[in-house]
């Protein structure tokens, strides 16, 4: 990078100028239409930016659109092209402050800022220089108190960065975005190696697991049953984020079914008040927790085999499935494509996906004898710990690509204060 370090020492000998956000450019508020205008949303083609556009560098298009009444009739505006947008509020911490350049105009909702940089501000420069001190610009100007994260307007105004020589903003943004196209060029790649594993996986267990009526593979005939046949169902009790402690009582949320958990567990992520333990109920060692709500249809009904020596208390959104079965067969199982087909006919779809115990136990699983469930478990067992070695030396790959970039980036817009 020595060629920056020529641009800098010939542009800025000095140092480099340090400006306030508010003297970079002009800044714009967003806000939302009434949703009960159709006019101001039906047929809508000027793009109106929210924060879940924002998880791309540049944003080129939204999700939601709304029309020219929208724009003369609410408190959103349209902001010119060539804008740097954030995040202001969120009810979610690290959500606020994601940046993208908006090269096309658009409009904003009420929890977002945009900035238009005055000349001599390069729009990418300012993009790349916002998410590099997003973090430290967080711990500055986010208001304290209050249940939804938001910034102080005017301290966000108030904090100054460094603005070179437009020729060194050139050269620092030309460099940055052929970085950023590298990095995700890389984690595609990446990406897509461990998607096509994750298939290659699904593909070996579904056929493992996909009995003939007939015979299995071990050419024993194989009894398919319901599954309120092959054992019952427990409902857990409600508890909340609040009754959540660092000590106390093992737990199993069901929220973590889906985005923590995989096939078996012998530890619990999180616990719960320990005074509550009368209130609970508990799913006890090879009982299989079944998520009883998600966000989406694939959600509900992901399952975890529960080996832990002490009883866990599970979440009111839960079922504990009490057998006689290897609890990794009916765990891996209930993973199938086949369950799934079968589960989905048994979802009740509101804005919350929900399945009922009654729903679970009319679906049919196979109930081989218990040496082939061990036998297939083993198997299973041996594919799955390949394939998640695999993955996450993958992932590994990915973020060590990222740290790499992110030193990189800051190096770059390392700047030395004129005076």
């Amino acid at each position: 990078m020595s060629w920056i370090d020529d641009l800098i020492t010939e542009h800025c000998p000095g140092g480099v100028e340090f400006k306030s956000l508010g003297e970079v450019g002009a800044w714009y508020g967003g806000g939302t239409p009434s949703k009960g205008r159709a006019d101001f949303w039906a047929g809508g083609t000027i793009p109106w930016l929210s924060p879940k556009d924002m998880r791309r560098p540049v944003v080129s298009d939204t999700q939601d659109h709304i029309t020219e009444a929208a724009v003369q009739g609410s408190a959103t505006k349209l902001v010119p092209a060539n804008s740097v947008a954030i995040v202001v509020r969120s009810s979610i911490l690290d959500r606020i402050l994601p940046t993208a350049l908006v090269p096309v105009p658009m409009t904003l909702n009420q929890d977002m800022k945009a900035v238009v940089p005055s000349e001599g501000v390069l729009p990418g420069y300012l993009a790349h220089l916002l998410q590099a001190i997003g973090p430290e610009l967080l711990r500055a100007v986010r208001k304290t108190g209050g249940s939804v994260a938001s910034l102080e307007y005017p301290k966000l105004l108030a904090q100054r960065i460094p603005v070179p020589h437009v020729a060194v903003q050139k050269a620092v943004v030309e460099l940055l975005d052929k970085l950023t196209r590298l990095q995700a060029e890389i984690e595609s790649k990446l990406l897509a190696e461990i998607e096509m594993r994750s298939r290659q996986y699904a593909y070996y267990r579904d056929s493992l697991l996909s009995f003939d009526a007939v015979d299995s593979p071990s050419r024993r005939p194989i009894r398919w049953a319901r599954m309120s046949e092959v054992g019952e169902f427990f409902r857990g009790r409600r508890f909340t984020k609040g009754d959540v402690v660092p000590d106390g009582v093992p737990s199993i949320h069901y929220g973590e079914i889906y985005t923590y958990y995989g096939v078996v567990t012998r530890e619990a992520r999180s616990r719960v008040r320990s005074e509550m333990k009368s209130d609970l109920r508990f799913a006890s060692k090879n009982d299989v927790v079944i998520a009883a709500v998600g966000e989406t249809v694939e959600d509900v009904a992901k399952a975890v085999a529960w080996l832990g020596d002490e009883d866990v208390a599970i979440h009111d959104d839960t079922f504990a499935f009490r057998h006689s079965m290897n609890p990794k067969f009916v765990a891996y199982y209930l993973q199938t494509s086949r369950f799934h087909v079968e589960k989905n006919k048994h979802v009740a779809r509101a804005k919350l996906k929900r399945i009922s115990s009654e729903g679970l136990g009319r679906i049919s699983i196979p109930v081989p004898e218990r040496e082939d469930q061990d036998r297939i478990v083993a198997l299973l067992d041996k594919f799955d710990d390949l394939v998640c070695n695999l993955s996450a030396g993958l992932l590994a790959e990915i973020v060590a690509y990222r740290k790499q970039h992110v030193y990189y980036r800051d190096r770059l817009l390392a700047f030395r204060e004129a005076g």
